[in-house]
């Protein structure tokens, strides 16, 4: 497991998916929201679901978040669209709703820059958020994230275009405490 100062991040466990997909999946608005597509009903146990982790997928590692203090599951993270050659890749997170508000998504943040900088050897992080996620872009900019553009009207989110901003973050600017 890898550990943060609140969070800790783990392989998916089976009785994790149905929590997750209960909680962030089944909530047709926020998954809206976090997804790149529409939402669409997926029937329990498909081997589709979004939280169905397939260990031979290239480019993807998919995490439970769990709170340290009790090993409570509390939400999911990703490090997603993993360039091998450019050293890159992009940081997804949800958190139940129980879990948000409490400083946990810049601890996740942060143990994700760890794992992305220093057991996967990247350069670059990246991250598209909604331009009104202020939780995201919160925990994004406390790890150092450099805003570096919006993507005017690029997200087509529950009947309306949406903009996006990108973030980015190099390894020779990332610092390891700087989540306080």
């Amino acid at each position: 497991m890898l550990r943060g100062s609140k969070v800790g991040l783990r392989a998916r466990h089976e009785d994790d998916i149905p929590i997750l997909r209960a909680e962030l999946y089944e909530d047709v608005v926020n998954s809206a929201r976090a997804a790149g597509g529409p939402w669409r009903p997926i029937t329990p146990g498909s081997k589709d679901a979004p939280f169905v982790v397939d260990d031979k997928a290239e480019g993807l590692v998919p995490f439970s978040v769990v709170e340290l203090e009790g090993d409570t599951l509390i939400g999911a993270a990703t490090l997603w669209g993993i360039d091998t050659h450019n050293r890159c890749a992009h940081i997804g997170l949800g958190l139940l709703p129980s879990a948000r508000g409490k400083g946990y998504g810049t601890d996740v943040v942060a143990v994700l820059c760890h794992y992305g900088f220093v057991v996967r050897s990247l350069h670059r992080l990246q991250i598209e958020t909604l331009s009104d996620n202020f939780a995201m872009l919160r925990s994004a900019e406390r790890n150092g994230f450099v805003r570096e553009g919006v993507l005017r009207s690029s997200a087509w989110v529950m009947g309306e275009f949406l903009d996006e901003v990108l973030l980015g973050l190099l390894v020779q600017e990332w610092k390891p405490d700087s989540k306080n």
